[in-house]
């Protein structure tokens, strides 16, 4: 299947008071916008709305089961508890396959695991494996944060799909890239508007609630003056569109999953795969991510 560069990213699919109330109705309307308009990559996880997200895409993607990539996730239980027990894969498996009206998931990623995990010490890739070969998912991977993180991987983990933070703000993973593409794993880019602000909204004045209220105001005060610095090398074009068109000038990326919120924010996301970043700017926002970023250390 050939993967659309643009996926569904699911975790504002429904009643999620991270991110404001969504009914069932209108995620479901959404996800069958996404694939009308060419999305067919969905990425969603057990925890996200308490298992919402998924029975939403299970029923939107119901009719085109074999048109689309499915992809969700091990390791925050619908109930919003952590469980890395290997005992509970299949169980874990099971119950998304139920939500999502399936006899398969396309893939399986451990949801930001423990460290033992990514050094290859537990019996998780074991257990992936059987599942694979039994029929109930088609590979299995990973969704980490850094650099330190997929460096493990690579080197202790043989996985299908890795799905990793990286955008213009947090740039540090790219040195690897190609050994992710030597190994021929699947990469998802998650995070890619560094959770709003490379879409241009917020500032140094900005109020945040819910999921985002995680930040403080010295890292509020240290992203706004990025945005503005990212902001003047862009000029006029659209940062949402410079933002993923980033992220895909990067051989090594499959997809990137942007959240969905909103028809306007699905067209919005949709134009990046039309966009061409040159090569000028790309090379500024790197320069600018060495020189003046990758010291702040931001948090995601």
């Amino acid at each position: 299947m050939l993967i659309s560069e643009i996926g569904f990213g699911g975790w504002q699919l429904g009643n999620d008071a991270s991110w404001g109330a969504m009914t069932y109705e209108e995620g479901v309307k959404l996800v069958k916008s996404a694939y009308d308009k060419g999305i067919n990559f969905f990425d969603t996880a057990p925890g996200y709305s308490n298992g919402l997200s998924e029975k939403i895409i299970g029923e939107a993607l119901k009719d085109d089961r074999k048109e689309v990539f499915i992809n969700t996730k091990f390791g925050h239980n619908h109930l919003n508890q952590t469980d890395f027990n290997v005992g509970s894969i299949e169980k874990s498996i099971n119950e998304s396959l139920e939500r999502l009206q399936t006899t398969y998931v396309d893939s399986v990623i451990l949801h930001n695991p423990p460290r033992e995990i990514l050094e290859g010490k537990t019996s998780h890739q074991s257990e992936f494996l059987r599942m694979k070969e039994i029929g109930k998912i088609r590979g299995y991977g990973v969704s980490i944060d850094t650099l330190e993180d997929l460096d493990l991987v690579l080197n202790h983990l043989d996985v299908d799909v890795i799905e990793i933070l990286f955008n213009i703000n947090n740039q540090s993973p790219k040195i690897l890239f190609d050994k992710v593409k030597d190994k021929g794993i699947l990469l998802i880019a998650k995070v890619p508007l560094d959770s709003g602000w490379l879409t241009g909204k917020y500032n140094a004045q900005s109020n945040f609630t819910g999921i985002r209220s995680r930040w403080d105001q010295e890292v509020i005060l240290q992203r706004a003056k990025i945005i503005d610095k990212i902001k003047a090398i862009v000029h006029d074009e659209n940062l949402v569109n410079t933002a993923l068109s980033f992220i895909l000038s990067f051989d090594a990326i499959t997809t990137v999953i942007p959240g969905v919120k909103d028809i306007h924010q699905l067209d919005s996301n949709i134009k990046s795969s039309e966009f061409q970043l040159s090569e000028d700017i790309k090379q500024k926002l790197e320069k600018l991510y060495e020189e003046e970023i990758k010291s702040l250390n931001l948090p995601w």
